[in-house]
């Protein structure tokens, strides 16, 4: 039987130092639509179009009406899409590495970048790899922990090898606290890089604060506003915010419970806390107006890699009550710039809840300290360690490829 050889696949290349970058860019979501991922990838795609380099932003079709965007050295590639269980108005991409080897082998990018591990991340990553391209990718979604909230806890330990085989056939994966890297190491994850989270502090500022909102939601100036920001969703552990704020309500009265976010528990949420005020998603700076015109921030999940609303919270000037925890973890000093609680201990949770919301005082003293940390969490410099990390992906790529040359030239010596 005769042996059937594939042609090698030559990597015409010039130095990428000092030189923009073509960088693939592979996510299922990006705005319009509204969640931490989508805001945070447009944060990285946007600041590395600014730093020079050329952008390929390769994404699902949202609706039929969708147009892709494109002018010089921006373009945007919409893909087919298939609708998100449990969240209809959502889409997620189909099996697509045909047309991305199609596409990839017509237009090469020095680096392929893969945001999320859905069907169109793993279609990118057979493609690059197949064309030997240099990858990088990103541990966003804890979705194996979301298993378990939807009464699929069997599933934690598949979704977990595909994870990990995932992302450990690329050359890099950024995680955005050191906590995760530590967890996904144990995990036998390879190649982790820490990138944080950056946060708009020119957007998220209390100067944002109105007082046309609040006099809408029926709360005086001294009145104690409590928010939470988010999808209204099992797996962000709401049962015990509305807990908290129940013990916040005995202690005082006039407090209000503020929700920004949609998603399948609203109407649950509505029918246990009718006298919550439900904002459903907001965006841009209404966004920003509503945060900044809370008075204190409690956010009860345990399934962030990070928690970006940690951030533009501290930022609008919210003291935060949170779990040690993903960027809580990170950011937080108890007492100082914010209150944490261990994770098995969520009855200090609601405890620090209702303490805040006694005690202006307090809640002033950690909001200046809040403030500062925000301050240094700029964009830019988050965007800069991102280019780091895809440039020294593809010198590691090169010396590997350099490597295997050389071999094959000895070997025929």
């Amino acid at each position: 039987m005769q042996n059937t050889i594939e042609p090698e696949i030559i990597v015409d290349r010039l130095s990428h130092a000092n030189r923009p970058l073509r960088i693939a860019f592979v996510t299922e979501t990006y705005p319009p639509e509204v969640n931490g991922v989508a805001l945070t990838i447009q944060q990285v795609v946007e600041g590395l179009y600014k730093l020079g380099h050329d952008i390929e932003l390769i994404r699902p079709r949202q609706h039929a009406a969708d147009q892709a965007d494109g002018q010089g050295r921006f373009s945007e590639v919409l893909m087919k899409s298939l609708p998100i269980p449990k969240y209809p108005a959502l889409r997620m991409g189909v099996p697509s590495k045909g047309a991305l080897l199609q596409r990839w082998s017509l237009h090469r990018p020095d680096v392929v970048h893969i945001a999320t591990e859905g069907p169109l991340g793993w279609s990118a990553l057979r493609a690059a790899l197949k064309l030997k391209l240099p990858v990088t990718s990103d541990f966003r979604t804890n979705f194996h922990a979301y298993s378990k909230y939807y009464g699929a806890g069997w599933l934690n330990k598949p979704i977990m090898a595909y994870l990990k085989k995932f992302h450990n056939r690329t050359g890099s994966t950024m995680v955005p606290t050191h906590e995760l890297k530590q967890q996904l190491e144990a995990q036998g994850f390879k190649r982790l890089h820490v990138v944080s989270r950056g946060v708009d502090t020119t957007r998220f500022n209390p100067s944002q604060r109105s007082a046309e909102l609040r006099a809408q939601w029926g709360l005086a100036e001294d009145d104690v506003l409590m928010a939470c920001v988010g999808r209204l969703a099992v797996e962000k552990n709401l049962q015990l915010l509305l807990q908290a704020y129940d013990a916040v309500k005995a202690q005082v009265p006039r407090a209000r419970l503020l929700l920004v976010g949609d998603g399948p528990m609203r109407e649950a949420l509505q029918i246990t806390c009718p006298e919550a005020i439900f904002a459903g998603q907001q965006k841009g700076q209404a966004l920003a107006a509503h945060y900044a015109s809370a008075d204190m921030f409690v956010f009860p999940s345990l399934t962030e890699t990070f928690g970006n609303v940690t951030t533009e919270a501290m930022a609008s000037g919210l003291p935060v009550v949170a779990f040690n925890y993903a960027a809580a973890a990170q950011l937080i000093r108890q007492g100082e710039n914010g209150c944490l609680a261990e994770l098995d201990r969520p009855q200090d949770l609601i405890a620090m809840s209702v303490s805040l919301a006694m005690d202006a005082a307090k809640r002033k003293a950690i909001q200046a300290q809040s403030l500062q940390t925000a301050q240094d969490l700029d964009w830019r410099h988050i965007v800069r360690l991102f280019e780091t990390n895809l440039n020294q992906t593809i010198s590691q790529s090169e010396a590997v490829h350099d490597a295997s040359l050389m071999a094959r030239s000895y070997s025929a010596g």
